[in-house]
């Protein structure tokens, strides 16, 4: 009698039905698991808002500082779903998705708030459903990666003249390439994982990035100087697989994207805030940080906008290049 209790209870679990069984959310990103670091902040914020919102049906592990691979094999995990979703850089998403590299055009926007317009209006929801038809993956959202500037260990850089000659490291994206060759220095694609050790051992003179990433992997020890240009306004998009996304029921869908909008939100503000203390919180760190006057910037944009823009026509298409500027325009203020 007892074996066949234990029979009948192994049948009942069995019969559950598959939607009540808990599903498992992989979440990965580049960034150290510290709380000055505004993907894993936002990471947290994304797990308790979806685990508290579905009452437990979705469980969400954190994968953080690349644990999960490199730029290519996580986004290569998103696309055949081993990897539910990933917050990467635009240079990581370029590897699967060409288009994003629109976003590489330099010096597009006026501030925060107006590229924020941008990632949240129409143009975004359409880049989502061209992602979703080309590659499996749905694009949730854009938060910020930081506005780029350049740091070396040569020289400071005051006007593109400054830049000729040196070996910059760029993300595995060729509109960057075409940005930093336009102003005469040489562009060495570098994965993120890889570029400490390729600024400490002069594999390359300098790099582009944020101020959140230049903390995040103490770019400042071996970079002496600092050009807040701004010509990216770079981002981390949150990215999802479709098949995972479109099996969740009606209340998984709502808290996955809610969560997503408290995430980006908290991404957003943190990158931000550092960005806008860019000044003194490189030089608390030991650079030498140079603003570049409005002239200066002009020179830089002169050189650098046209041509990234004739070959992201040329190599992306004409026709998204066209999108993002229409979508610029339609969100000034």
């Amino acid at each position: 009698m007892k074996l066949k209790l234990l029979a009948l209870g192994a049948a009942l679990v069995l019969a559950i039905p598959a939607a009540h069984a808990q599903k498992v959310l992989k979440y990965a990103h580049f960034q150290p698991a510290k709380d000055d670091q505004p993907k894993h902040v936002a990471a947290l914020a994304f797990k308790e808002h979806v685990e508290k919102s579905t009452n437990g049906s979705i469980k969400v592990e954190i994968y953080p500082a690349g644990q999960f691979g490199k730029d290519q094999q996580t986004m290569e995990g998103v696309k055949l779903g081993t990897l539910e979703l990933a917050v990467a850089h635009d240079g990581a998403v370029a590897t699967i998705y060409k288009p994003i590299g629109v976003l590489g055009i330099p010096f597009l926007y006026e501030n925060h708030e107006h590229a924020w317009r941008v990632y949240d209006s129409k143009w975004k929801d359409d880049a989502s459903a061209d992602m979703v038809k080309k590659t499996g993956i749905r694009l949730l959202g854009l938060a910020d990666n930081g506005v780029r500037h350049f740091t070396n260990s040569l020289r400071p850089i005051q006007t593109p003249a400054d830049m000729k000659g040196m070996k910059m490291r760029i993300q595995p994206s060729p509109v960057f390439k075409a940005l930093i060759e336009s102003l005469g220095a040489s562009a060495s694609a570098i994965p993120w994982g890889e570029l400490p050790t390729a600024l400490q051992q002069k594999v390359v003179d300098g790099q582009e990035n944020g101020v959140t990433n230049i903390i995040a992997a103490s770019l400042y020890q071996s970079q002496k100087y600092a050009t807040l240009d701004g010509h990216v306004w770079s981002i981390h998009a949150y990215m999802m697989n479709e098949r995972f996304y479109q099996g969740l029921n009606p209340t998984e869908k709502k808290a996955v994207d809610e969560a997503t909008t408290k995430a980006m939100a908290i991404h957003r503000k943190m990158t931000s805030d550092q960005d806008k203390n860019a000044k003194s919180i490189l030089e608390k760190l030991g650079m030498q940080v140079y603003v570049p006057t409005p002239a200066q910037i002009g020179e830089f944009r002169k050189l650098a906008q046209p041509p990234v823009k004739e070959w992201a026509e040329k190599e992306i298409g004409k026709e998204y290049v066209d999108n993002l500027f229409k979508a610029i325009e339609a969100n000034r203020k």
